[in-house]
């Protein structure tokens, strides 16, 4: 597979910022420098962000299509997709034309649009001089340029609004946690058809998701990256140190803060390709439904997640023959039993479930007695793990390889989970809740109807 085009802080570069040569020096370089400004030089220096961005914040050089800005909390993205924006609508005057006079600017949310990509310490205003500045149109959700230039913003929940409107420009934030991702994406692209090259920045936290894997795949797309701690003299020390303690090391900190897009480990059980093979937009017509619940060791918000999966059966032919479906992914975080008792039997009256299965090694008779004390015609089933995570996880992929096991949707976190997951055992941080919930869920809709055997994954109490 052909990499994109990367720059990294991690080498040296011949594009090192102004300031940052600047701050290598000794003082008295540094004040000479700023005496042999004029005085117009000196206040337009703070909007001059070639000078002071860092090598990850500006677009690579050459023919692409789409910049991708890889980069842990903090690392300054939001910063150079503002600064981007600015440097394609903005002419040399603050009323002459610049390279783009339609830029679509798009977000999980509006919300997010507005009080980040717009109006945040890191958005268009904080970086726009007052003779450049545009206005806000909140009606039609909007900027406007002194040049003519707009920047309409629209929600990655609402695909369908990007038809219809044509840009020659686009600023993409946190691509990676969209719910409908690939398909705003792809509104997006067939809208991306004004001007003589139209071109498109992503500045996301990379998670490893189908569309942004997809998009760092082309020939067409460029790729910077940067750990927080590129940034770090921005940041709060204390923020650093605290993080750094807590999340160093961990996957959540190589792909929070050191920005990295995380593959599955050597040996998964699960591969990334195969589960976006299995995926589907729409469940069919199932004879059965259950939820399954992998209970945490303790409660508060320092506990370990509650996994709690919905899935169903096609009862079709024999029991070898029969295809699970992944529904819903209702995991919880941070609850007391009840507060997760309550979200899973929500959860089974929402799909109109037909039994909801439960871990019980943890807690013992107080799973079935907090579900009882919330439903008490609850159909419960407790179950008691007799092997390993690994032991009891490759049945279950072996059906995902069999093609009897299907995703309707995309479930991110889940997913990340079951990629960790190699014959091994589990190589990530803490518990793989959602995998474990998974797990029980394939087994009571097709390992156990199948099987009688002698040594079961699974002893029902």
């Amino acid at each position: 597979m052909k990499r994109p085009a990367e720059q990294s802080t991690s080498r040296t570069s011949e594009r090192r910022s102004g300031a940052a040569w600047i701050a290598s020096k000794e003082s008295a370089l540094e004040a000479a420098f700023l005496e042999s400004l004029s005085d117009e030089a000196v206040c337009g220096l703070p909007w001059v962000f070639e000078f002071w961005a860092h090598e990850h914040q500006l677009p690579p050089p050459g023919d692409w299509k789409t910049w991708v800005i890889l980069g842990g909390r903090g690392a300054g993205k939001t910063r150079a997709g503002a600064e981007w924006v600015r440097a394609q609508v903005e002419g040399a005057e603050p009323q002459t034309p610049g390279r783009c006079r339609r830029i679509a600017l798009i977000g999980e949310t509006f919300d997010q649009v507005r009080d980040v990509m717009v109006l945040g310490e890191s958005g268009i205003f904080a970086c726009s001089p007052h003779d450049r500045e545009p206005v806000w149109e909140a009606g039609r959700r909007r900027l406007v340029w002194p040049n003519g230039a707009t920047a309409t913003a629209y929600s990655a929940h609402d695909p369908e609004a990007l038809r219809g409107p044509q840009f020659d420009g686009a600023w993409v934030d946190e691509l990676a946690k969209w719910k409908r991702a690939e398909e705003a994406w792809d509104m997006l692209q067939f809208a991306l058809r004004l001007g003589e090259d139209p071109r498109q920045c992503v500045t996301t936290t990379p998670r490893s998701v189908p569309v942004l894997r997809d998009i760092l795949k082309r020939d067409s797309t460029v790729l910077t990256h940067a750990p927080t701690s590129a940034n770090a003299a921005y940041l709060a020390s204390s923020f650093m140190a605290e993080i750094e303690r807590r999340y160093a090391g961990t996957r959540l900190g190589r792909q929070e803060l050191d920005g990295q897009l995380l593959e599955e480990v050597e040996g998964a059980l699960w591969s990334h390709a195969g589960l976006d093979a299995a995926r589907m937009s729409k469940a069919p017509d199932l004879d059965r439904i259950v939820v399954a619940v992998d209970p945490p060791a303790g409660s508060g918000p320092g506990s370990d997640a509650c996994g709690i999966i919905v899935a169903g059966v096609q009862m079709q032919g024999p029991p070898q023959t029969w295809r699970a479906f992944v529904l819903e992914d209702c995991t919880v975080k941070g609850k007391t039993p009840t507060g997760w008792a309550v979200a899973a039997i929500a959860a089974f009256r929402r799909h109109c479930a037909d039994r909801l299965v439960a871990e019980v090694n943890q807690g013992g008779d107080m799973v079935r007695t907090v579900m009882h004390g919330i439903d008490p015609l609850l159909p419960f089933r407790a179950v008691h793990a007799s092997r390993g995570k690994s032991a009891r996880a490759e049945p279950v992929a072996a059906l995902y390889e069999q093609g009897r096991v299907y995703h309707v949707g995309q479930f991110t976190e889940l997913e990340d989970q079951m990629a960790r997951m190699s014959v091994e055992g589990w190589e990530g941080s803490g518990s793989p809740d959602r995998l474990d919930a998974l797990v029980w869920a394939i087994h009571e809709l097709l390992i156990r109807p199948a099987s009688d055997r002698s040594r079961p994954l699974i002893r029902t109490l």
